[in-house]
């Protein structure tokens, strides 16, 4: 029987479905009936979105036909950071999205006073954008991960490489 048991909590986004899921938003955009003869485009450089669109109401349905996309296609909207709207020429409108991957520091330090708070028997480290616990038995890691589920730390949190 194993000694100890450990697990990471990260934030991680699969970039291949960000893609999958701005190339379905493009073609319903292409497609829809209130987007004829507009502009709007979306487009991924990096691990930046940018929105443009006429104006601000055709960005917002821009946005919200996104989040759906991301949604389908298995992707939080929380790994989402939607930047403030940018008025352009003619009253067009743009924005910034950029795609939040790995913990960070701030967030990292409240996951780790959170576990240790609630006494359950682990010992937790942060290693760089993740957190790893361990813990003598299984049991504790389960109840740290529904300890963790049950908290709204303001980004997606996946559980990975379960060691023994």
């Amino acid at each position: 029987m194993a000694s100890s048991y450990s697990f990471d909590v990260v934030s991680d986004v699969d970039m291949q479905e960000v893609d999958n899921a701005i190339n379905q938003s493009v073609k319903e955009i292409a497609t829809r009936y209130d987007f004829k003869g507009s502009k709007a485009e979306i487009k991924l450089s990096g691990e930046e979105i940018k929105l443009v669109a006429e104006d601000e109401f055709r960005l917002n349905s821009v946005m919200e036909v996104l989040k759906v996309k991301f949604v389908k296609r298995g992707i939080s909207v929380k790994a989402l950071d939607f930047g403030k709207v940018e008025n352009g020429t003619l009253g067009s409108a743009r924005q910034t999205v950029k795609i939040v991957k790995g913990i960070s520091r701030e967030k990292a330090k409240d996951v780790v006073s959170d576990i240790k708070n609630s006494k359950i028997r682990v010992q937790v480290q942060i290693m760089d954008v993740q957190v790893r616990v361990t813990g003598k038995d299984k049991d504790d890691l389960q109840q740290t991960i529904a300890l963790l589920k049950s908290k709204d730390y303001g980004i997606e949190l996946q559980f990975i490489n379960f060691r023994s």
